[in-house]
Parts: structure tokens; C-alpha cells; sequence
């Protein structure tokens, strides 16, 4: 019974972040969709439907350039201090923005796709992604972390390798990603590959 509350909890910390976020998305979206709307059926008489996609995906934009300049460091400071003042809001943020950092920003992260000898002897290899390369605070010099995602699922493992296990493969981090996302059912194209 205790594991079966684990599980229940441990389900409701993956799915609560993605659901609230989602849903305030969504609240926002219906706000600015709807406001927009009746301006512009009041000043134009017109009705322009997904006009709110638009002006949401402007505003994104505003912010990220805005996320970006020093007119945002006291707002930035404000939430780094709400985010000490409630620890649990603070791992599920830093998890989350760690990770969309990891697929976009400066420090990508899911850039460098890599083929590991998983078992020496029956050559065993799995395509995961380099995600670390400097390990000295693990004391381990001459391993480096690479990141597995699942195959449809939105998880991964992360295992620590010696760099001798692994190599280089010439495909796109895209088509890595696709191709273990899908289980290998999307099939790896010949086409140019992505810088």
C-alpha cells in the first residue's frame, strides 16, 4: 500500500507542473483571444478567428527579448527570491527551466547525439545525447554523461559512461531525438543534416 502512494504522488509530481503550466497558458490565451477580439469587433466590426495565437506568440516573443535585457533583473531578482521562500516551487521551476534550456537557449544541451557500447560483448549500442563532458565533481575524469530518452515517453536515464564507450554519429540532433522517441518506427532520412 505504501508503494502504491508513492507511485501516487510520484505521478502527481510529474503531471501537476505540466497541468498548471498548461492551464495557465491556456487561461492566458483565452484572455488575450477574447480581449482582443471584442477590440477589434468594436473598432473594425470584424471577427479575425486565432487572432489570439498571434498576439500570445508576440507577447512570448516580447518576453523573451525582454527576459534577455537588464529591464528585466529586478523582476528576475523578485522571483528568484519567491522561489527560496517555497522550496518545492523552486526544484519543479529550476527542473523545468533546466531542461527547456537544455533543448533551447545558449545552453543546449540535446546537441550531441552519440552511439554507446551498452554491452561489449553481444555489441549492444544505444543512441543517446552528450550532455555532460566534465565530471570532476563525481571524481570521475574519464567518464561523461549521457542523456537516453524513452521511446514515447517524455523521460529519460542518464547514465555516466567511459568516454571509450562512446562515438559520434553523423545524424542531426532532430532525427536522434525522432528516431528514439518513436522506438526506431520513424525511420532515419538521408537528407541533409541540421547545423
Amino acid at each position: 500500500m505504501k508503494k502504491l502512494v508513492n507511485y501516487f504522488f510520484q505521478g502527481i509530481l510529474y503531471i501537476a507542473p505540466i497541468g498548471i503550466t498548461s492551464y495557465i497558458i491556456y487561461l492566458i490565451f483565452s484572455f488575450i483571444d477574447n480581449l482582443v477580439n471584442k477590440t477589434f469587433h468594436k473598432l473594425f466590426d470584424i471577427d479575425i478567428p486565432g487572432l489570439g495565437i498571434f498576439v500570445m506568440a508576440l507577447l512570448l516573443v516580447l518576453t523573451g527579448i525582454l527576459g534577455q535585457s537588464i529591464i528585466a533583473r529586478p523582476f528576475q531578482l523578485l522571483f528568484k527570491r519567491l522561489l527560496d521562500k517555497v522550496p518545492l516551487l523552486k526544484v519543479i521551476y529550476s527542473a523545468f527551466n533546466d531542461l527547456f534550456s537544455a533543448f533551447v537557449g545558449k545552453g543546449k544541451k540535446f546537441n550531441r547525439p552519440v552511439l554507446v557500447l551498452v554491452n561489449p560483448i553481444s555489441n549492444l549500442e544505444k543512441i543517446g545525447f552528450l550532455t555532460e563532458e566534465d565530471l570532476t565533481k563525481l571524481n570521475e575524469k574519464e567518464k561523461v554523461a549521457v542523456y537516453f530518452p524513452h521511446s514515447y515517453n517524455f523521460s529519460g536515464e542518464l547514465f555516466i559512461v567511459p568516454r571509450t564507450q562512446i562515438k559520434t554519429i553523423d545524424i542531426s540532433p532532430t532525427e536522434a531525438m525522432k528516431f528514439i522517441i518513436s522506438g526506431g518506427v520513424s525511420g532515419l532520412s538521408n537528407q541533409e543534416q541540421e547545423s
